[in-house]
């Protein structure tokens, strides 16, 4: 007996030339799409176009909302990181999560024993009966990257049909079998966010303003001043606004900074530093300038103005 292998679609040309692929090999199969609940269209809207492709392939298709659970394990967990001062990657959390996680959950409701997408990658069993996942062979289009967190479980129910494809030769088959994609436009990292405009959707998301700060070189000078930490990745070149002989990159998101004036002995004279906390019983101290003879087992303060924030013993 034959099993039902579910395709999941998403308008473009990879899944569309996917699920016919998968209709080659498999006697029984069926289309699955999922809302995200960020789309910028209705949800009727979405449907009947979601459904053209079905009837393209001339399979049965199923739309899932799968708003709720997307919300919760995909975008709440992209503007929590934002917000913390990392840099999240949505795609390596919803392959497990959603895709390989609750739509998979949906398709096997429907009797699937698997389910396609349109990745570029592989998966193999080898002799021990483990499965590996593999990188496609368009190396320019390999996505086994995100696909790097599915279970044994999820990669024993994964079907990858363009693993050994180019996406020249993507394109070729649809052509050839006229296929006609209702979502032209190439699959993005963070599909939710329509504008590319992160800190604006993440401030309207969250109901947060940006908190702006100082933007400080890695020898303590003061540059500039940013609009808020969640608008910067570290890598970052573009967008920093600080003009200068040569472009400065973003090596380092400090959200805990503490701006202070230290004393790193009892007569010296109390500098501007700033204290990184790394945990609940050390910091990092660091001057806006160097310091001369600054002693493991001496004591450095921290003030502002008149008041006294705290101190601790100098390690290194």
């Amino acid at each position: 007996m034959n099993p039902t292998i579910a395709v999941a679609v998403s308008g473009g040309v990879d899944s569309l030339v996917a699920a016919h692929l998968v209709k080659q090999t498999a006697s029984k199969v069926v289309a699955v799409h999922f809302r995200t609940g960020f789309e910028a269209e209705p949800p009727d809207r979405t449907r009947t176009r979601i459904q053209s492709i079905g009837e393209q392939l001339g399979l049965p298709l199923h739309v899932f909302d799968l708003s709720a659970d997307f919300r919760r394990d995909v975008v709440d967990y992209f503007t929590a990181t934002y917000l913390a001062g990392r840099t999240p990657n949505p795609c390596v959390v919803c392959n497990p999560a959603i895709k390989f996680g609750v739509l998979l959950g949906r398709a096997q409701e429907l009797g699937a024993a698997a389910l396609a997408t349109g990745h570029y990658a592989g998966v193999r069993q080898d002799p021990s009966g483990r499965f590996r996942l593999f990188k496609g062979r368009d190396a320019r289009k390999d996505q086994s990257y995100f696909l790097a967190r599915l279970t044994q479980a999820q990669l024993a129910r994964a079907r990858f049909p363009l693993a050994a494809l180019s996406k020249d030769a993507v394109r070729e088959i649809a052509a050839a079998e006229g296929f006609i994609p209702v979502n032209p436009e190439e699959s993005q990292d963070v599909c939710f966010i329509r504008t590319g405009a992160y800190p604006q959707f993440i401030a309207e998301l969250t109901g947060r303003p940006a908190e702006a700060g100082l933007i400080e070189t890695t020898d303590g000078h003061i540059v500039g001043r940013h609009p808020g930490l969640h608008a910067f990745t570290v890598g970052q070149r573009r967008g920093i606004n600080c003009p200068a002989a040569e472009p400065y990159y973003v090596v380092r998101l400090d959200r805990e900074d503490l701006r202070v004036l230290a004393r790193v002995r009892y007569r010296t004279p109390e500098t501007p530093a700033i204290v990184v906390p790394i945990d609940a019983d050390s910091a990092w101290l660091r001057f806006d300038a160097p310091q001369p003879a600054v002693t493991p087992g001496q004591a450095a303060v921290f003030y502002d103005g008149s008041d006294v924030l705290g101190g601790g013993f100098i390690v290194n």
